[in-house]
């Protein structure tokens, strides 16, 4: 017989808990809903705490979608739509609002060199909110199915203080509501400035990548025959990463120096297509001119780039036209923002009574599509250790019952982050040498399959969904 504690809605009480989940994201809402889908695990009494008003807003997105595709997009392994649907979630997604994909085209914007991937399934570009809202929709379904012990998920609620209980050392975390929740564990899926991890003093270790991001939703002009295809451009001021969705609409990752994502944010709505068609196609040097372009006389920019543009495309044969993505013909209005980009890891993702998850243990630059997928992987890892821990009798809480989460995942995410920076400092550099090995290097490696075949099975994980 295994103890439980059950939390009330009296407004200021000092209440228990067994896991208190901050943070709300995907990561926050995937750990809520396996909690609660577990045999093992459903009993106990789970609260989630979250700053913004996720409820009506993931209701409203549900009842009805925006016209079109969200800016804030990923893209999600086959590993991690097993898991959802294991969960139950992924029957509630959306699926007209997802492309699957199975082939991607890199290119060197210095070379030209490039390489395919092609694999049934590679990956599924997907909106946040469609994976948020499909949680969402799972934990209702849930609380209707356990109506006397359901998840208590509270939005529009800051942590404002977290300390120890002095005799028992349990976690208290102090809302903003006035309440105050003791819990037996403490899940910190709060971000990249997890508060949970500041508490912890657990250190995360890492540094900027002094680029931003740039994110939009655009529309191609006509994507032909084309199958769904994601294109990554590598150019030394950082990858351009073309993601489809349905209906020709497509997700931009364009890592970029600080300075100038601040320009590219700040121009016109056609000068921003313009330059984006730009550097999918043309010379460094001329991306060069035009980036000088566009921060001294942006007014001047869109004739110079589709002048440019122009006579580019009219020596393109019909073969060598298919290297490259479509052009984009127009810019969702408001879509475009800008985020820094930074690799770090913690030290540990576990202490006493408390368990860290995706960014708040760990970020990494988007070239590879990865962040999420990693954060799901570790939620699926925390949720099967404390099933096994239950099973043996063991504190949930306990550091010795957490420890085997920490040794599965940390060994794995801190491969990735490393195969990640060090792809990121290779195609960063304008050194001859450099240029000329990693291009020869790449050409080699398009011609051998099954090598091929192993980077895309590692990285969508799709031989360790058992």
């Amino acid at each position: 017989m295994f103890r439980r504690f059950f939390a009330t809605a009296t407004k200021g009480a000092n209440l228990v808990s067994d896991v208190v989940i901050v943070g709300g994201g995907p990561a926050g809402l995937t750990m809520a809903s396996s909690l609660k889908n577990s045999p093992i695990l459903r009993d106990l009494s789970c609260t989630l705490i979250e700053s913004g008003d996720i409820t009506s807003t993931l209701q409203d997105y549900y009842a009805d979608p925006p016209e079109t595709i969200l800016n804030r997009c990923v893209s999600i392994t086959p590993a991690t739509i097993e898991y959802l649907d294991k969960i139950g979630a992924w029957k509630f997604v959306k699926k007209a609002r997802t492309e699957n994909y199975d082939y991607i085209h890199t290119y060197d914007g210095l070379t030209g060199a490039a390489m395919e991937f092609d694999s049934p399934d590679m990956a599924t570009m997907i909106e946040n909110f469609n994976i948020q809202a499909s949680l969402h929709q799972r934990i209702l379904e849930l609380n209707s199915e356990q109506p006397v012990n359901p998840l208590d998920l509270r939005d529009n609620t800051k942590v404002v203080k977290i300390t120890r209980d002095p005799k028992t050392s349990w976690p208290i975390v102090q809302l903003s509501s006035g309440d105050s929740i003791k819990t037996r564990l403490l899940v910190g899926c709060d971000g990249a400035r997890s508060p949970v991890r500041k508490f912890a003093r657990i250190e995360s270790r890492g540094w900027a990548y002094n680029q931003w991001g740039v994110v939009a939703t655009l529309k191609y002009k006509d994507s032909g025959f084309r199958s769904p295809t994601g294109w990554q451009r590598f150019l030394p001021t950082g990858p351009l990463a073309q993601l489809p969705f349905p209906d020709s609409w497509l997700s931009i990752v364009w890592s970029v120096p600080p300075e100038l994502a601040v320009v590219l944010v700040s121009l016109s709505d056609d000068s921003f297509v313009t330059m984006l068609n730009a550097a999918s196609r043309l010379s460094q040097e001329e991306l060069d001119s035009l980036y000088d372009l566009a921060r001294d006389e942006p007014e001047k920019l869109k004739e110079e780039a589709e002048w440019r543009l122009g006579l580019f495309n009219d020596n393109l044969t019909a073969e060598q036209e298919e290297k490259f993505p479509p052009m984009v013909e127009s810019l969702v209005p408001k879509s475009r923002g800008r985020f820094p980009l930074k690799l770090s890891h913690a030290d540990d993702y576990v202490d006493e009574r408390l368990a860290l998850v995706g960014d708040a243990a760990h970020t990494t630059h988007p070239l590879a599509g990865q962040g999420l997928n990693m954060g799901q992987a570790d939620v699926k890892s925390l949720v099967s250790t404390l099933e096994k821990s239950r099973e043996r009798g063991l504190d949930i809480g306990s550091k010795f019952a957490l420890d085997p989460y920490y040794s599965e995942r940390y060994p794995y995410n801190h491969a990735m982050l490393g195969v990640v920076d060090k792809i990121h400092r290779i195609y960063s550099t304008r050194s001859p040498l450099v240029v000329w090995a990693r291009s020869l290097g790449v050409d080699a490696l398009n011609n051998v399959p099954f090598v091929k075949d192993l980077m895309v099975g590692q990285v969508s994980h799709m031989k360790s969904t058992k």
